[in-house]
């Protein structure tokens, strides 16, 4: 029997990267992955091959936008095969990099299903290891939807969506969050007529309500549909295709949708089967998270969950920050993740950022509050490349410490983390204001916006 400092379930970026960093300090790990490629879900069938299809969708787009330019295009044509080749190219290269740095920082790589037959003790298939302590990160999956079975043929989910191949006549997406407007907007750029279903009366639950309107318009500029405050009640199969009935929400009213493909992304849920976490006596709450306390351990002595399965944001970044944090509490250092400083992107066209506080929440909570806001319409650059849609925001108190800071906008994915920064150091809006910005860049909106805060814009 094996036995190691820490034993690691799941190789998704939270746990590979717990298991890297718990090397470096010094521990004898091993990390048990059960996938046939190190990267988990965000590697695998989520994060890398979404954004892949995003920036080759994009590409394909633009061809028919250059004649602004006074470029003339003729005779482009797409190939999907070349196009999915190249993302699940770019999915092996990383997995195989993954494998990599275990063996370059002495990490043992098991292969298989783990459970926890005991504390201090992981099963993986006929074989047995033990361990001072046990990780686990073994991430989510797609939330199901009560009623409604997916097929991965005409009912998919975000993992048969990203390996589809032709483009649907009309995809119905159920969902109007993260996953349900990247991959509805992929499709609709590779020719599709893409219908995005949402319960509530708006997209994008969660980011700063103005931020998401923005959104919404630009999407809509480039061709998605929206049906809004709509609850999917059936999907029937037929000869000619897949029948929606939607009820409109608090309305007592039916309507029917077509569809050729219907993409359900409703969001996901922690993956903790298999484990032996009941019969541990490990709290889990009633969606199905792992309960931890600030050091990462769960309500069984020496068994530690992080990532997408313990509640919180369900983000690559945050499962890597949370890892971080407790190898090195284990190894007796300082961890701690801001869970307040954990920035977001949807990365359609335009991208979505946000960190921190939404207005809606500082209303609600009835905190005292400044705005700034600057539109990219105003941003020379803006306006020499055409990226004009959507604004920054930022909200800070009035004192001038920054509360939350929304981007709709190109870019708004690296744009935001300067107000990251500035906020998990304690810079105000005055600080950022008075940054020297590059120009002409697209990060001169973030100055605007910060002076605009303090009622001193130049460029509004």
């Amino acid at each position: 029997m094996s036995a190691y400092d820490l034993i690691v379930i799941g190789a998704g970026p939270g746990g590979y990267v717990a298991a890297i960093r718990a090397a470096q300090l010094g521990m004898k790990v091993a990390c048990v992955e059960g996938r046939g490629s190190l990267g988990g879900t965000c590697l695998n069938v989520g994060c890398i091959p979404s954004k892949a299809l995003l920036t080759s969708s994009a590409k394909y787009a633009e061809l028919s936008h250059l004649s602004a330019h006074g470029i003339a295009v003729e005779g482009a044509s797409l190939d999907l095969g070349a196009l999915m080749a190249r993302k699940d190219k770019i999915v092996g290269d990383l997995t195989k990099g993954i494998a990599f740095l275990f063996k370059k920082n002495g990490v043992d790589h098991i292969e298989g299903w783990a459970s926890i037959p005991a504390p201090g003790q992981v099963k993986v298939g006929d074989d047995s290891y033990t361990a001072k302590n046990i990780l686990i990160a073994t991430g989510s999956e797609p939330a199901a939807l009560p009623g409604v079975e997916i097929d991965e043929v005409d009912v998919l989910s975000s993992t048969g969506a990203l390996a589809l191949d032709a483009a649907p006549e009309h995809l119905v997406v159920i969902g109007a969050g993260v996953i349900g407007l990247e991959l509805g907007q992929v499709w609709s750029r590779l020719g599709s007529k893409v219908t995005v279903v949402e319960y509530l009366d708006r997209i994008l639950p969660g980011i700063d309500g103005e931020i998401a309107k923005l959104s919404q318009r630009a999407l809509s500029k480039r061709g998605l549909k929206f049906q809004l405050g709509r609850a999917l009640k059936t999907i029937e199969k037929g000869e000619n295709g897949l029948t929606l009935t939607l009820d409109r929400v608090g309305k007592d009213k039916e309507e029917q949708l077509a569809a050729d493909k219907v993409l359900v992304a409703i969001g996901r849920r922690p993956v903790t089967r298999g484990l032996g976490l009941e019969d541990l006596g490990a709290s889990i709450n009633p969606r199905g998270f792992i309960e931890v306390d600030e050091r990462f351990s769960t309500s069984v002595p020496g068994i530690f969950a992080i990532g997408d399965c313990v509640p919180g944001p369900m983000l690559a970044h945050k499962a890597e920050e949370d890892g971080v944090a407790c190898v090195e509490m284990l190894a007796g250092q300082h961890g701690h993740v801001d869970y307040n400083t954990v920035p977001g992107v949807v990365y359609t066209d335009p991208e979505v950022a946000s960190v921190g506080q939404t207005e809606e929440a500082l209303k609600e909570a009835g905190t005292d509050y400044i705005t700034g806001k600057f539109a990219f319409m105003a941003n020379s650059r803006a306006r020499s490349t055409g990226e004009t849609d959507g604004a920054v925001k930022v909200l800070a108190t009035p004192g001038g410490k920054i509360l939350g800071a929304h981007i709709c906008g190109a870019h708004g994915g690296d744009l935001i983390a300067e107000l990251v920064l500035a906020m998990t150091k304690g810079a105000t809006v005055e600080d950022v204001a008075r940054t020297c910005h590059a120009h002409p860049a697209m990060g001169e909106a973030v100055k605007e916006a910060c002076l605009d805060a303090l009622g001193r814009a130049i460029h509004a």
